[in-house]
């Protein structure tokens, strides 16, 4: 591992700081980049993210991704733990901090408004940034690719039916460009360019050409995500500071459901029997939020200034922080997995080892 690849925790903790400070120091700066969208969507943002999931989508093997239904657990994992527990444990810790822990120190109004942002992060499982945290445990590239795939298709079907009823309403007005959008940067350009790529530089049996550029782009990536974290916190630099205390209750049950369902998805994915390779991908799928799409809704449903639009944002300050850690912790406890289980089926494991 490089110096940048080492020390990830302490650059990001680093960045975090630099993009606050600069953020209050130069807030016209990250107006202007945060002016720079479509579809709530901010493309600056989604420049970077696309720059860190091109070197991982190079590592999908577009042909073997049919051998992945011969292993379905870990798929199934994904989707129960994504649609079967985590948007309900979200409403239910919503509602016991706000509405009974943290009562006397935010008024009923509010708290609804943090209730229903934490809702709608707990509908929305993550499309780009999985691709990174796969990367990191050096997960099976084409089944992670499958995996947040099929969650996309039935986020389409699902979102607003299960936003809908935890929020207790019925007109949910699901934010399509954000979403198709979403799914067209972050996961249809950077596969497509990456099959391209792996189709150029790739042979049966030569793959010294595509490690070699493979290689060359791990800097990028990891500049990528440090960039990332540097405008993400820029641009909320001013709630952070206005709104401390604020930030942080709405942090607590955040992190505790982070945290938790790493827990009870990773210690599924153990009694499974799952290899490594897919159980930490999987747990990271069910762990992490897609925040564009929350986010949004938000907005649409509360208005931007409003406390759901501000508990998303919070979700998407604890989220690059909490998921590192996970990663650290995937990455120890890999002995926990039996190397047995470890499937070669899914990927070329003579090019999978050399690329990643």
């Amino acid at each position: 591992m490089g110096l940048f690849e080492r020390y990830l925790s302490f650059w990001v903790t680093l960045c975090l700081f630099i993009g606050i400070s600069l953020g209050a120091i130069s807030p016209e700066t990250f107006q202007a980049v945060a002016s720079i969208k479509y579809a709530n969507v901010n493309l600056v943002v989604a420049v970077l993210i696309w720059v860190m999931i091109y070197p991982m989508m190079i590592q999908v093997d577009f042909f073997s991704i049919k051998d992945v239904g011969k292993r379905p657990k870990g798929l199934l994992l994904t989707l129960s733990i994504n649609w079967l527990v985590k948007p309900f444990t979200m409403a239910a810790l919503g509602w016991f901090f706000f509405r009974i822990v943290f009562a006397d120190f935010v008024d009923p109004q509010t708290a609804t408004e943090f209730i229903a942002g934490m809702i709608l992060l707990g509908v929305a499982p993550c499309t780009a940034m999985v691709f990174v945290w796969s990367h990191l445990t050096k997960g099976d590239a084409n089944y992670t690719l499958v995996q947040v795939s099929v969650n996309d298709l039935i986020m389409i079907f699902a979102f607003a039916p299960i936003a809908g009823f935890l929020l207790g309403v019925t007109d949910i007005t699901v934010p399509w460009d954000t979403l198709l959008l979403s799914v067209l940067l972050y996961v249809v350009i950077p596969l497509t360019a990456g099959i391209i790529t792996r189709y150029l530089l790739d042979t049966p049996t030569n793959h010294a050409r595509l490690n070699h550029f493979v290689h060359k782009l791990k800097p990028l990536s990891i500049v990528g995500l440090l960039a990332t974290v540097v405008i993400l916190f820029g641009l909320q630099a001013g709630a952070i500071l206005a709104q401390p205390m604020a930030i942080a209750f709405i942090a607590i049950p955040l992190l505790i459901q982070t945290y938790g369902i790493f827990a009870v998805s990773y210690g599924a994915a153990k009694a499974l029997n799952l290899p490594h390779n897919i159980a930490a991908p999987a747990c990271m799928i069910g762990t992490s939020n897609f925040f564009e799409l929350a986010v949004a809704a938000a907005i649409s449903l509360f208005g931007l200034q409003s406390g759901a639009a501000l508990a998303t944002v919070v979700g998407v300050l604890v989220e690059v922080p909490v998921m590192l850690t996970l990663v650290a912790f995937a990455n120890r406890t890999r002995h926990w997995f039996d190397k047995k289980c470890v499937d070669s089926t899914f990927s070329d494991r003579s090019v999978q080892k050399k690329l990643i």
